[in-house]
């Protein structure tokens, strides 16, 4: 019969935060998969656990989790931990979790602490719909793909970044979203916490002069959706009503359709728009 693999949230600061569960598999397991074993040592030491341990990080997860997949096959329990969090989050464990699923693995998540989800409960942001990007690629061409993508979003939008790069993400954020609101929190659950929360502009020049230490994660407000609306309509406006409705037309839809999609846009009745269209016919 074969193993488990369960996903061990850490704390990402505060060892209190290590929750009794947690303890308690990672005693049991008969192996702790560890993104960096010298990291980790200093927590299984502190709540003197004695299981094995062996790395498992974004450099050989395809490698060793081929082998980790073959242990869990044979019947071990085996705890993955990241550094700091929950496995997955921005941290190694996905591959690993899909290679258990191909290979019929019950996989189970102990749940902790999550920075993502630590900072956004803090944010004083709306947290009912949140997109969460982890850190921006660092590829030029995919950044400037996401960057664009989320010039339209109106979920709050919850970001990682490096202390850094960190004034230089505000003014990159702030020339694709516009000078939102932020919330930019650091050092989470430790003795020097901070929650910084202004515009994205004020947030650029604060960190300029005193320069963030620790890792960083930024709440942005969404794109309010009646700004979205309005700009839709703003530039149906600079078309013309006959070519809006053409230009549905050359989308396969049938005359009265196109009328119909127009008058959404622009905000009107279809009524409007016949009548619109039959006035210019007649003169």
């Amino acid at each position: 019969m074969a193993g488990v693999l369960y996903l061990c949230a850490t704390p990402i600061g505060n060892l209190e935060d290590m929750t009794f569960r947690a303890i308690r598999i990672l005693k049991e397991a008969d192996l702790i998969a560890a993104e960096d074993t010298r990291n980790s040592i200093r927590l299984l030491n502190h709540f003197e656990i004695q299981t094995p341990m062996t790395s498992y990080h974004e450099y050989n997860k395809y490698e060793k989790g081929r082998k980790l997949v073959e242990k869990l096959l044979e019947g071990k329990n085996i705890a993955l931990i990241t550094d700091a969090g929950t496995p997955g989050i921005s941290d190694p464990g996905e591959e690993l979790v899909r290679m258990c699923y191909e290979n019929g693995i019950r996989v189970t998540s102990v749940p902790g602490a999550a920075a993502c989800i630590t900072a956004l409960t803090m944010s004083g942001l709306p947290t009912r719909r949140f997109a969460f990007e982890a850190f921006l690629p660092s590829d030029k061409k995919e950044r400037e793909r996401i960057l664009t993508e989320l010039e339209q979003e109106t979920r709050t939008i919850v970001l990682y970044e490096a202390p850094h790069r960190l004034v230089k993400t505000l003014q990159t954020l702030e020339e694709h979203l516009g000078n939102r609101r932020a919330a930019v929190c650091r050092e989470l659950t430790k003795k020097h916490e901070t929650v910084y929360r202004a515009t994205l502009s004020e947030a650029a020049d604060y960190y300029e002069k005193e320069g963030p230490r620790g890792e960083c994660v930024l709440i942005i407000e969404g794109k309010d959706p009646e700004q979205i609306v309005q700009e839709q309509r703003d530039k149906w406006e600079e078309m013309g009503i006959e070519e809006h409705v053409e230009y549905y037309i050359s989308q396969g839809l049938d005359r009265k359709e196109a009328m119909k999609k127009a008058a959404k846009d622009r905000g009107v009745s279809k009524r409007e728009i016949y009548n619109y269209l039959q006035k210019q016919k007649n003169i």
